[in-house]
């Protein structure tokens, strides 16, 4: 069905991987739109409780193709090329209506940071490398980054790793709190499709409202954090996963979830 991604669905979470290896998959105007089809696929299978997006070969995501053609190559509409392209790719991805985790080994760059930084959860392998890269060609951080970067770094280490283009190892990374677990290679994707399988498990429309408040809340008034609470905690109450919740409690069982 694709030729610039797979796409394969196994335990209620499904797994994207970029493939492009020959060019450390970066994104050109085919993988922009198979990845974004993709992502449409998650959201409209009920099955699917979790996704893993992942790369195949030495690099998670390089960042956009700039052999694609003279308009990249000179600057012309890259406003139109972010717009077409890449911001409905974030927002198709961080607006999943479940779990998203990226799965990183080797370079992740430019967009392909972006890319992982849009995921809700980072885990890295210890070879994992990330730049912005943006600024070493005369351009601006795009695809989230300023949006998602300040939120786990703060403003003034953003603004480094933005103006110098800084490659940082997955042990810096994980000290900054970009990504949330560092493992080996040949264990980064046991280890991450493991944990996607443990959310796809739980309640996962209380996962979707907890990200809404975490999001929202983080430039709210505390009135106005407090009332969001409320009414997103309503809507949890409304849900089967609340019902079943509770009487698993009381029966001192399991419960099983089902995401509605």
């Amino acid at each position: 069905m694709y030729e610039t991604i797979r796409y394969q669905v196994e335990d209620g979470v499904a797994r994207i991987t970029l493939n492009r290896p020959e060019v450390m998959n970066a994104i050109n105007q085919q993988m922009g739109e198979e990845l974004y089809d993709a992502l449409k696929q998650v959201d409209a299978d009920l099955n699917v409780r979790a996704l893993v997006l992942t790369g195949e070969g030495r690099g998670f995501c390089s960042g956009q193709d700039l052999s694609e053609g003279a308009a990249i190559q000179s600057g012309a509409a890259l406003g139109d090329t972010v717009r077409e392209r890449y911001n409905l790719l974030i927002t198709r991805l961080h607006g999943l209506r479940v779990p998203s985790l990226a799965a990183i080994s080797g370079t992740a760059a430019g967009a392909g940071f972006s890319l992982a930084l849009a995921c809700d959860l980072r885990f890295a392998a210890v070879n994992a490398k990330f730049t912005l890269a943006f600024n070493k060609i005369g351009l601006v951080p795009d695809s989230g980054a300023s949006y998602f970067l300040p939120r786990l770094v703060g403003i003034g280490r953003a603004l480094e790793l933005a103006w110098t283009g800084e490659v940082i190892s997955a042990e810096t990374a994980y000290s900054l709190g970009i990504v949330n677990h560092v493992y080996e290679p040949e264990k980064l994707l046991e280890e991450s499709m493991a944990f996607a399988r443990h959310l796809a498990e739980g309640p996962t429309v209380a996962y979707r409202l907890t990200k809404q408040a975490l999001f929202a809340n983080a430039s709210a008034t505390l009135p106005e954090a407090l009332e969001r609470e409320a009414e997103l905690q309503n809507e949890a109450g409304h849900t089967d996963d609340f019902r079943e919740g509770v009487q698993a409690f009381l029966e001192k069982r399991r419960p099983q979830y089902r995401g509605q």
